[in-house]
């Protein structure tokens, strides 16, 4: 199994948290379309981010499959507006969704304008297990955002932000390993 990095945040002064990736020697970033099939050799290496061709448009969908590591902590799927600068992420984040294995949580919120708005909690049932395969779809709809894992609906996340084709980068980083992106 290929070995995974993990990319952690800091505080920053202000008050936003900083997105810290590990730097592999000679690799680049994860710059390829996740909704284009043109890069199918791409690396989806974690921690990983990858542009949304014509951004998160109502009937758009985001298709993760994955594994969880064998001894998780957590991982983190991100859908911003840009790419971000430095180690910070963009001002506009439609929809960060953490899955923490400890507390078997999967927690939600978005950031826009700058500010982290209140975390979303519940959810149905806690839908991954260590060391194992899953299949996450974000689709996108009017007025919300709804997840499903391995077919079942996890959660809808109602949306934060209107300009929803500004929706443009995918971040995955944490205890996973990335086998497909659609």
């Amino acid at each position: 199994m290929a070995e995974t990095q993990r990319g952690t945040m800091t505080g920053a002064a202000t008050g936003r948290k900083k997105w810290v990736f590990p730097q592999r020697a000679g690799a680049d970033e994860n710059n390829a379309s996740v909704c284009s099939d043109r890069d199918a050799h791409r690396s989806l290496a974690v921690p990983f981010r990858g542009h949304i061709s014509g951004g998160m448009c109502p009937g758009k969908k985001v298709v993760l499959v994955g594994v969880v590591d064998p001894r998780p902590d957590r991982f983190y799927v991100a859908l911003t507006c840009g790419r971000g600068t430095g180690g910070q992420p963009p001002t506009d984040v439609a929809l960060e969704l953490c899955v923490r294995f400890r507390d078997r949580q999967v927690l939600r919120r978005a950031c826009v304008g700058g500010v982290w708005g209140d975390v979303d909690r519940a959810v149905p049932f806690f839908p991954f297990i260590k060391d194992q395969p899953f299949k996450m779809e974000l689709h996108s709809e009017h007025g919300r955002f709804r997840v499903f894992v391995d077919g079942q609906k996890t959660f809808d996340f109602s949306h934060r932000l209107t300009s929803l084709d500004k929706i443009d980068t995918l971040w995955i980083k944490g205890s996973l390993t990335i086998t497909k992106l659609a």
